[in-house]
């Protein structure tokens, strides 16, 4: 727990970048210098903006420093250094980034609270077994002495190893449903800040493919054929694009995790329910034929 609590210190969640970086863009909108917006941040509080202002005063970059603070402080990085390349308006280039972070982790958070029901139905049920097992002793049953014969403890161990199943599939049900670490949309509105500067799509696509060190998508490169074809804004289709991959990924999310709910009925149906049987069932009626032999 003490190591999640740290990492999360180290590596703050999209929601809490984007809150800073939005407060960012207000002072720059203002008409604050760069420099001096960083260190009001950094007496604010922010670590990441400390970080950024000490280095500033060392001559240093931005953008190096935000690379280390975690996938969204990198993505804000880029935007920073695509903005600064072309000369694109930081305060514009960064609110727009940060809605990006904020849409993405929105998602996010909906699929985990549409997620949130079914596994922890799934968690229940996956222990309902070993809850037969103790219903039989509370009713009266011996399930130990009968779980000491060879045929016991057979159903035992079955029931267990079935139990152990259920958890890992379910997990792993669970784990496909996540939704991942990607921000949907992000490279279109890098390109679009990129263009914002006045700079040649060339050249854009150029000045972020340096900045990011990975070749723009497909998607954002169809964009962009699109508007050289029909003579549109390039801008304004990319930030359309954009918006429209963010709210295509939120409802996969949310459909994904509305199937997860069929799907969990998989390990109950061929695991879950064999070890009840197994591990409930079994030794109360090994325990009834006991006590009728030793009767007779």
């Amino acid at each position: 727990m003490i190591r999640r609590e740290l990492d999360h210190a180290t590596h703050p969640d999209a929601a809490a970048v984007a809150g800073v970086v939005q407060r960012l863009a207000v002072l720059l909108q203002a008409g604050i210098a760069p420099p001096t917006a960083w260190r009001h941040l950094a007496g604010a509080g922010d670590p990441t903006a400390a970080l950024v202002a000490r280095s500033l005063d060392r001559g240093g970059a931005v953008a190096p420093v935000l690379a280390g603070r975690g996938d969204a402080w990198r993505q804000i990085g880029v935007a920073w250094q695509v903005a600064t390349t072309v000369g694109a308006p930081l305060a514009e280039s960064l609110r727009g980034t940060a809605e990006a972070l904020r849409d993405a982790h929105q998602a996010r958070d909906d699929v985990r609270i549409a997620l949130a029901e079914p596994q922890a139905t799934a968690r229940l049920i996956g222990w309902l077994p070993l809850v037969a097992l103790a219903l039989g002793a509370a009713l009266g049953f011996d399930p130990l002495v009968a779980l000491a014969s060879p045929v016991g403890v057979a159903c035992l161990v079955a029931g267990l190893v079935l139990m152990v199943i259920t958890h890992r599939w379910t997990r792993a049900l669970v784990r496909r449903a996540q939704p991942g670490g990607e921000i949907p949309g992000l490279s279109d509105e890098v390109m679009a800040v990129a263009l914002s500067g006045g700079v040649s799509i060339p050249r854009a696509v150029a000045v972020v493919e340096a900045a990011s060190g990975a070749a723009i998508d497909e998607h954002t490169r169809d964009v962009l054929d699109l508007s050289a074809k029909a003579g549109a804004p390039a801008v304004e289709l990319l930030r359309a694009e954009a918006a429209a991959r963010r709210q295509a990924s939120r409802t996969k999310g949310r459909l994904t995790a509305s199937a997860l709910s069929g799907r969990l009925l998989l390990p109950l149906g061929v695991c879950t329910l064999p070890a009840f049987l197994l591990l409930g069932v079994g030794p109360m009626l090994l325990s009834v034929l006991t006590s009728s032999s030793l009767t007779l």
